[in-house]
């Protein structure tokens, strides 16, 4: 029930405008200037939590600081009136960089009178090393906010949490379930929390990721998924001057086979492989009985991973010394997300609304970077999953540029209620 105060009015005329057929009355009009000034009013606090979140220091590998920031966001998530817990990983996918322990997750949800199940994810951990923070504090230069991790991602958790802040002041509950996760393992491709961002999101009507929009804004259907090989030689040490004959040396043996798979890539369906790692012996004068190397994958399908798995494992059989022993690991790190019909009308729609503003917005159906946490909401949902809509901004994984603009600040507040509330009202066709 609406309380009989002054929001009860602007929240009774902008539900009832909502359900209106077309969104071009005059009826719909007021209501969309009343979300675009609250929008505004809410810039600020958004940050002030902005500050907040980064000046924790978050490293994924940093337990304690993940500790602290999952206690803040848990507490705002409480405040706004959601169901919340701080979850701890307890199915952790295993790759060949994954910590020992794993950071928190903040799991909420809030419960409307609707149908529409929508989903909020976000990531909390960054990739700078604990004590980089004095060097870059945030700061406000121009119309600029910087920090660590400000563009990725804790600009991503400060619009969900002001995007929440902002259906509860507008008495907004014509959902089934809101719900928003965020996580603190992505940069290190979310082994501990792959498989839960999976199962809460497979039975999601729509599931929106606020991970920056770059430098222009774009919101993204599709992201490149992301995998790793990892070549082990074992050949046998030997002195390199007195009797190299003696040895079996990995070094040669693991550049045979780094040459050979040199040229896996096919660039035209989206499938890279690029070498990028190597280390091999100990001394200058020993034949080296160990040798490694790792690459870097690209694909836009499962299937892609799956023949380049297979195409690996058979080059590896092909030996320049026939005594070295070849191993071969492959990992996917991150699934491809795949644009699909209904993740295409849900961005449509994005246009629309942003049209209202007088602005323009681009949708992407290709894969243009790497892999995020949208992929694995995507495994298994019917729904659609929406990828860029955070902030724009520039630098992340910098320790001296990373920014997010400030002027998009209202505008992906507008964008983000109006997505929740119109999905949430029968308005997405």
């Amino acid at each position: 029930m609406l309380r009989s105060h002054p929001a009860s009015s602007l929240a009774g005329s902008l539900i009832a405008s909502l359900w209106l057929a077309c969104a071009a009355t005059i009826a719909h009009a007021e209501p969309v200037a009343e979300i675009q000034a609250l929008a505004q009013k809410e810039q600020q606090p958004l940050l002030d939590t902005l500050r907040d979140l980064v000046n924790i220091e978050t490293g994924s590998g940093d337990v304690e600081g993940l500790n602290v920031i999952a206690g803040r966001v848990a507490d705002q998530l409480k405040q706004l009136g959601g169901e919340v817990e701080i979850l701890q990983p307890t199915d952790i996918y295993r790759l060949d960089d994954t910590p020992e322990k794993i950071g928190p997750a903040v799991h909420a949800t809030f419960k409307g009178t609707g149908t529409a199940r929508i989903m909020l994810i976000a990531h909390m951990d960054t990739v700078y090393l604990k004590g980089m923070l004095k060097d870059q504090p945030f700061r406000i230069d121009g119309d600029k906010a910087y920090g660590l991790g400000i563009a990725d991602d804790k600009q991503g958790v400060a619009l969900i949490l002001h995007t929440v802040a902002m259906l509860q002041k507008l008495n907004f509950s014509e959902y089934g379930t809101l719900t928003v996760l965020t996580n603190s393992d992505e940069e290190i491709s979310s082994p501990g929390w792959r498989s839960t961002i999976t199962k809460f999101a497979s039975d999601q009507d729509a599931v929106f990721s606020f991970e920056g929009g770059g430098t222009s804004g774009t919101l993204r259907l599709a992201t490149s998924g992301v995998g790793s090989a990892y070549l082990a030689v074992t050949g046998k040490s030997s002195h390199a001057g007195s009797r190299p004959e003696g040895g079996i040396n990995a070094f040669y043996e693991l550049a045979h086979q780094v040459l050979q798979m040199k040229d896996l890539s096919r660039p035209e369906q989206g499938l890279k492989l690029n070498w990028t790692v190597a280390k091999a012996g100990t001394n200058r004068n020993v034949i080296p009985a160990e040798a490694t190397a790792q690459a870097d994958a690209r694909a836009l399908k499962v299937s892609d991973f799956d023949e380049l798995e297979k195409t690996l494992q058979e080059k590896i059989k092909n030996h320049l010394l026939p005594d070295s022993r070849v191993e071969l690991k492959f990992e996917v790190r991150r699934p491809p997300l795949e644009a699909n019909e209904i993740s295409r009308r849900v961005a449509t729609h994005g246009k629309a609304i942003y049209q209202e503003l007088g602005m323009s917005i681009n949708v992407a159906e290709k894969a243009t970077g790497g892999g995020t946490d949208a992929a694995f909401a995507a495994l298994k949902t019917k729904g659609a999953v929406v990828e860029g809509m955070g902030l724009s901004g520039f630098g992340a994984h910098s320790n001296d540029a990373e920014y997010v603009k400030l002027d998009t600040i209202v505008p992906r507040l507008y964008l983000a209620m109006r997505m929740i509330m119109d999905l949430s009202t029968g308005k997405v066709k």
